[in-house]
């Protein structure tokens, strides 16, 4: 293998959704659940356990996955019981049918702590949240109108999450799992969601990254209404220089999205040098005082109109303006109507205030149901 490429081990694909899974080595099955689209996917773990098995990952809770599982469960599971559903984070196309699993198996969840609570908190999002929301995204600059499209995104995504546990197993950063005739290491960290947690299995050279190191897309990491004055890019940053530091390159990455390749040292390098440009651009931009929609064309080479990818851009625009800040390159105020204006600092010397101290939460709007 060229150590300046990535590359991809000729594994056959799974149809998506078809319960169907890909033996990438002894133990490890690789299965692939549906997403929002025929042509979107999940990758799912099914590793094998002592007798049973273990699930990393589980996807969307929808009737597709629903007969997915269950085709599973009826063909390639070989009546083995699933002892263990590993959620790496708490997004709902990770955790979403993990207690789905639960009911039909004598199993335990295996998250993190702040991932598990967070994910209670989003099922029982109630009007305030959306209030919110409203208030956070209005701040960026974004239309008014899309009010109600607030009120509808809390249902569906509570809706996209079977009934979580009353309990669970707390995963721990560094701790060794055993897993049939494998010990892996849990490796945790944040920026894309809030304590992420990677497996590594030293001995086998494998790694399960879920979202924290894609092939081809970069994770998502987002500045959320919940956390307005957080610095999640700084951590996600930090976190993959970790990665890098701990996990041999010649490791075979399992990811969450698209196809298990190798090169993670690369990878690694190419999206922290991706996301050092990306706030090369902004910082440029910022010679004139600008909200957060208006760093759009200098960080994204589209962003479409829907509600879903405005929000996810804003999010994303947000965090690396919250990096710079927190790098003293940047400052923030609020206007009378709430909206947030960024500039860029003259001297680049840290700056040592309270990070929050410039940033105030947009008046509070009393018509939102």
């Amino acid at each position: 293998m060229n150590d300046d490429m990535i590359s991809y081990p000729e594994l056959p694909e799974a149809a998506i959704g078809s319960g169907m899974g890909t033996v990438v080595t002894s133990g490890v099955h690789w299965l692939r659940m549906p997403l929002f689209s025929n042509s979107a996917a999940i990758n799912c773990w099914a590793l094998e356990d002592d007798g049973g098995w273990t699930i990393v990952d589980s996807g969307l809770h929808d009737e597709p996955t629903e007969t997915a599982w269950s085709a599973w469960a009826a063909g390639e599971a070989r009546g083995k019981p699933v002892r263990r559903v590993f959620a790496t984070h708490m997004h709902p196309d990770h955790a979403g049918m993990a207690g789905w699993l639960l009911s039909r198996h004598k199993a335990v969840l295996w998250m993190t702590r702040p991932e598990y609570l967070h994910l209670h908190m989003i099922m029982h999002a109630n009007p305030a949240t959306a209030a919110n929301d409203h208030r956070f995204f209005q701040s960026a600059g974004m239309d008014v109108g899309k009010i109600e499209d607030f009120r509808g995104r809390d249902v569906d995504v509570a809706g996209a999450v079977y009934a979580l546990p009353p309990m669970y197993r707390a995963l721990s950063d560094g701790e060794t799992i055993r897993i049939g005739s494998r010990n892996w290491v849990c490796i945790t960290g944040c920026g894309h969601s809030p304590e992420h947690a990677c497996l590594w299995s030293p001995e086998d050279g494998l790694l399960l990254s879920g979202d924290q190191i894609l092939p081809e897309i970069s994770s998502n990491v987002s500045v959320l209404p919940l956390e307005p004055f957080n610095d999640p890019l700084s951590g996600w940053l930090a976190s993959l220089q970790r990665i890098r530091a701990i996990v041999p390159d010649n490791v075979l990455v399992l990811p969450a999205h698209g196809r298990p390749f190798f090169g993670l040292h690369k990878r690694i390098d190419d999206l922290l040098v991706s996301h050092e440009r990306k706030m090369e651009r902004a910082l440029a931009a910022l010679d004139a005082p600008r909200r957060i929609i208006d760093l759009f064309p200098f960080l994204f080479r589209a962003v479409p109109s829907g509600f879903m990818q405005q929000t996810l851009a804003i999010g994303e625009a947000f965090a690396h303006l919250a990096c710079l800040r927190t790098r003293g390159l940047a400052s923030v105020e609020t206007d009378a109507a709430g909206v947030l204006w960024w500039r860029r600092l003259c001297s680049q010397a840290a700056d040592a205030a309270d990070p929050a101290k410039d940033y105030q939460p947009p008046p509070t709007i009393h018509d939102i149901a």
